[in-house]
């Protein structure tokens, strides 16, 4: 390498310092600017027109949706904020051939509305039989699902569609429908894509809103989670408080039983003949007691009639009779 490409080199300044992460919301309508991503760029004009795709699952958390992608195509920027325009979805096509088998009927069909604010939507809508049927039948079950959905987009605006496509209420109306022609297995908008936009309605929360919206829930968020630490560290903290109580007052106990008073001189001396005199009375009697119970029956009513005593009843009773 000459020395003048090693300058070039040394010159060649890094692109990835001068990139910087933008925000990817959804539209304001029907998703009041909602967080669904992040991309990274260098200028506004490197992230324009990008299409960010997702499943529907991670958009709305509904799991029997993890089937459906969504596209959003970025057309605005605002600062570190990507706004986005919904471009359409598209179901999986792993998933619709699990859902075609043998004996079963397939109905496909293409079609362009327009809705009450200029927009261009192509739709796409797919229906399943439960057994083979006469092409006659699929051509009245297609033009009855046409016409509910040209009605449908007819009376709604853009924002209205996709609610209704993503959410199940534009399948179900076909599913009704159809099902008076012939019984239907499935029914779904398997794909839609928007052509050409309309005009784009400016009403709603505006970006600054929403940002103080998203501060203040994120206040609230670092409020809870210092207020469950601190509650946390005070039950650990009068845990360990009580614990180290209790450790005292059994090391005092204990202390106390280790520790005995020793007795003075004059308390043993006092003590010391009586208890000399009590101790072999009492020896006397458990030895004179366990000497005679470890006797025969026998043997004892024997000592009994010697000494003049009662012979009956059992042992002990014999025994105590010698023992007074």
């Amino acid at each position: 390498m000459s020395a003048k490409a090693r300058a070039a080199a040394r010159k060649q300044r890094d692109k990835w310092k001068n990139k910087r992460w933008f925000t990817i919301r959804a539209p304001r309508h029907p998703w009041n600017f909602k967080k669904i991503g992040e991309t990274i760029g260098e200028t506004d004009e490197h992230i324009m027109g990008r299409v960010y795709e997702m499943t529907q699952q991670e958009f709305s958390g509904d799991f029997t949706k993890m089937h459906v992608l969504l596209r959003f195509r970025v057309t605005d920027v605002v600062g570190q904020d990507a706004l986005t325009t919904f471009v359409g979805h598209a179901h999986q096509s792993d998933h619709t051939r699990r859902q075609i088998r043998r004996y079963r009927g397939k109905i496909d069909d293409v079609v362009d509305v327009v809705t009450t604010d200029g927009f261009l939507v192509r739709l796409k809508p797919l229906m399943i039989t439960e057994r083979r049927c006469q092409t006659s039948v699929k051509q009245a079950m297609r033009s009855k699902s046409a016409e509910i959905i040209r009605s449908t987009a007819a009376k709604s605006t853009y924002s209205k569609l996709q609610e209704a496509m993503l959410g199940g209420d534009l399948e179900t109306e076909i599913r009704n429908a159809v099902k008076a022609i012939y019984p239907c297995r499935n029914v779904v908008i398997r794909k839609s894509q928007l052509l050409q936009s309309g005009v784009t309605n400016e009403k709603g929360p505006t970006l600054d809103e929403i940002h103080a919206e998203e501060s203040r829930q994120d206040a609230e968020l670092k409020a809870k989670k210092a207020a469950a630490l601190a509650a946390a560290e005070e039950d650990d903290s009068t845990e360990e408080a009580g614990l180290l109580a209790a450790a005292e007052a059994m090391e005092s106990i204990s202390e106390k039983e280790e520790v005995v008073e020793a007795p003075s001189e004059e308390d043993v001396e006092a003590e010391s003949p009586a208890a000399e005199e009590a101790e072999p009375e009492a020896e006397e009697s458990s030895e004179t007691e366990s000497s005679l119970m470890k006797l025969k029956k026998d043997e004892l009513v024997e000592r009994a009639k010697a000494k003049g005593v009662a012979t009956s009843g059992t042992k002990a009773d014999i025994v105590a009779r010698l023992l007074e």
